[in-house]
């Protein structure tokens, strides 16, 4: 039998606040283990186009700046 079977076997037996208790000290080890590896939660943060780096140039055709269609922009921030 695994550990997760015997203790919910045991966790069963208890009065409803006492298995509450169980909860409460599960979430407790879970919070305590997060803050000692942080790194799984927060990775330091990169731009945009260091993170799409990769794609950059990755479709053929079109053009390749969006700068080239003069009106794409026109009578933005006008209304």
């Amino acid at each position: 039998m695994s550990i997760v079977q015997t203790a919910t076997e045991k966790m069963r037996s208890l009065p409803p606040e006492k298995q509450q208790e169980v909860l409460d000290f599960i979430e407790f080890l879970q919070s305590k283990l997060a803050q000692q590896n942080p790194n799984q939660e927060q990775q330091e943060p990169i731009s945009f186009l260091t993170a799409a780096q990769q794609f950059a140039g990755c479709v053929d055709g079109g053009p390749g700046d969006l700068a080239t269609n003069k009106q794409y922009l026109e009578g933005l921030g006008s209304e």
